[in-house]
């Protein structure tokens, strides 16, 4: 088809350009989407930054957290798809080949072996046609996609939410084991520790705890809403782990989640505050080494330790469902909006170097 999308393509590291790309031709087995808001993910920033170039090599156009509506759709796509043009819809970021190991066991989301070639915000502008991610215009429906629809009452600033909806599903009921009468504590009041919080709720759990340092008094404050039976700002504390072990009468959690970055000692603290056979669920990217990890916590407490990323559909239907439902002020959530032209700064904020009370952080797909 004719015509023309601006994208803010990532050239290299800490380096972003609105570019114009040709619209792609389609066939019968895939699709195009006109995008009406995308997420930005913690994963942008070392992407932006060139942490993650081994997995995601510049040039390419950044941004998976993905909600757009069908434009163009082959009719082999439409029927194994089940949607029509117009159709709102939301993305995975995973374009697996569906045959390796992993994909056959339901781990598609790793697919072979995280080496998939094709995936949405993370795929080199080389691959053809090039428009592999969600700081565009429009974005391609390869035949690999996995989309699903969104219902048309689901306001757009909250919209992106349903990743890390889908992520606290996953690690916290399945991974972590969380359910009715579950102890849980959750370490960070991020978008993924407060979607941590809203799961352990829908769980079942009976006493939810949520830590945090004195700048997260607001993400504190809206963990309580959510659901936590009990935040700690950890820098008012002399110490998290007696405190904890105060909150539960010496038991403990049976479920850590820890969700934080750039805290390798989060593992250590997180074996402490587990219970004996208590499971630790590790989502949070340290970016650094565990120094003084005591390693014989985790045989002489028999803990269970995953470390998680991503989410299935099973989760993202789960997600997409609590979204749709209204039960939870997720527009609380959704503190920044940038506009395509600014798509630097979106992911400048969510790295902590843009504007700060940053929750979770959108891009619109026009230009201021």
């Amino acid at each position: 088809m004719a015509g023309k999308t601006v994208a803010a393509l990532l050239l290299a590291p800490r380096k972003i350009e609105l570019r114009e790309f040709a619209l792609p031709e389609i066939d019968e087995n895939s699709g195009l989407a006109k995008i009406e808001i995308t997420g930005v993910c913690g994963a942008d920033w070392p992407i932006y930054t060139g942490d993650l170039a081994k997995f995601a090599p510049p040039p390419l156009i950044p941004g998976h957290e993905i909600v757009a509506r069908i434009e163009r759709i082959g009719k082999r796509a439409a029927a194994r798809w089940g949607v029509n043009e117009g159709d709102r819809i939301v993305m995975e970021e995973y374009a697996p080949c569906g045959h390796c190991s992993y994909c056959l066991s339901g781990r598609y989301y790793i697919c072979s072996g995280m080496k998939m070639e094709k995936m949405y915000g993370f795929t080199s502008l080389d691959t053809a046609p090039g428009l592999w991610g969600g700081y565009s215009e429009y974005v391609y429906l390869d035949p690999q996609a996995i989309i699903h629809k969104l219902a048309e009452d689901v306001p757009t600033n909250i919209a992106p939410f349903f990743v890390p909806l889908a992520n606290g599903i996953r690690w916290t009921h399945l991974e972590g084991g969380v359910g009715i009468g579950s102890t849980v504590v959750i370490q960070g009041p991020g978008g993924q520790g407060l979607a941590c919080t809203i799961a352990a709720k829908e769980a079942g759990a009976a006493q939810i705890i949520v830590t945090g340092r004195a700048r997260d008094a607001e993400r504190l404050a809206l963990a309580r809403e959510f659901g936590a039976h009990h935040t700690i700002d950890v820098d008012a504390v002399d110490d998290v782990i007696a405190h904890v072990s105060e909150l539960t009468g010496g038991r403990m959690a049976d479920t850590v989640i820890n969700v934080t970055a750039y805290f390798p000692g989060a593992l250590q603290q997180a074996a402490h505050l587990a219970t004996m056979g208590g499971t630790i669920v590790v989502a949070g990217e340290a970016h650094g080494l565990a120094a003084n990890f005591e390693p014989d916590l985790l045989f002489l407490k028999e803990l269970t330790v995953r470390g998680v990323r991503g989410r299935t559909s099973r989760e993202i239907k789960k997600g997409i469902a609590l979204l749709e439902s209204g039960r939870y002020p997720l527009h609380k959530l959704a503190t920044h909006t940038f506009t395509l032209d600014a798509t630097e700064e979106a992911i400048q904020t969510v790295g902590g170097h843009g504007d700060p009370g940053a929750i979770h952080v959108s891009v619109l797909p026009h230009i201021a």
